[in-house]
């Protein structure tokens, strides 16, 4: 029986990475994304020639009728919620030292990184209480954090913040929720190539140069999309809790 995904943030980069890995591994996908699908309409007709099945729906994980209209739009169309990717991150509009960020920029991550991606996993794990199990379970969640949830980056604290926020969330619902037959992973991404890097690129360039990661060159949307692919896969339903570091290596500790 097929199943369905629901990727926040998916139309574009990593989003958009696991969207068409899931779609490859066999899922039904919707995405929830702010942005008009006007804005994405190459993207879309690229997902349409690959085959790939799938609803976009405009919406912000902030809002909670958003986020119920978009479960009930997965349900009314798919039957069941199988799988939850809370991909839907931003990055503070400026790079501030710690001792000069602002309110504002700090409740704006907080908003959507962390109590966005709460309040969508709390209602995802409703509806998924309610269904069969299939194939030894009746949902996964998967949260993409980032090294930042552990690396100290002092000119964007908030981020770093409201990423180990995420990393806590799985730990909670993972505890939470493994009863109910629900499995909660986390994939933690390193340097990665997208929008949100291309105003840093020569910075990291230079730095890949100088060996800040074992696996000197820029993460892909792919490489976070393959972690995701395997938490999906139904093989680890053993663990739950569970989180991978996709960052080249720069995890380790050396001398």
């Amino acid at each position: 029986m097929k199943k369905s995904a629901i990727v926040t943030g998916g139309s574009r980069g990593i989003g958009l990475g696991i969207v068409r890995q899931l779609a490859k591994d066999g899922y039904s996908v919707v995405i929830l994304d702010v942005n008009s699908p006007e804005q994405y309409k190459e993207t879309f007709d690229q997902l349409t020639a690959e085959g790939v099945d799938y609803v976009y729906i405009q919406g912000s994980i902030t809002e909670k009728n958003d986020r119920e209209r978009c479960i009930e739009e997965t349900v009314r169309k798919y039957g069941s919620v199988d799988v939850l990717v809370n991909n839907a991150g931003i990055a503070p509009r400026v790079r501030a030292d710690l001792l000069d960020m602002s309110e504002e920029s700090f409740e704006r991550l907080i908003s959507v990184n962390t109590k966005g991606t709460m309040f969508m996993s709390q209602a995802v794990a409703k509806q998924m209480i309610k269904q069969p199990y299939k194939d030894g379970r009746k949902g996964i969640i998967v949260n993409i954090s980032s090294m930042s949830a552990e690396v100290s980056s002092i000119n964007r604290g908030e981020y770093c913040i409201s990423k180990a926020g995420v990393s806590m969330l799985t730990l909670l619902y993972a505890d939470r929720l493994a009863s109910e037959g629900i499995f909660v992973y986390e994939v933690r991404p390193g340097i990665i190539a997208t929008d949100m890097t291309a105003g840093v690129k020569e910075k990291y360039d230079a730095l890949f140069e100088q060996g800040i990661c074992p696996i000197k060159r820029w993460g892909t949307p792919e490489d976070i999309a393959n972690a995701v692919s395997v938490f999906c896969s139904g093989k680890l339903l053993y663990t739950t809790g569970q989180y991978i570091d996709v960052d080249g290596g720069f995890h380790i500790r050396r001398l």
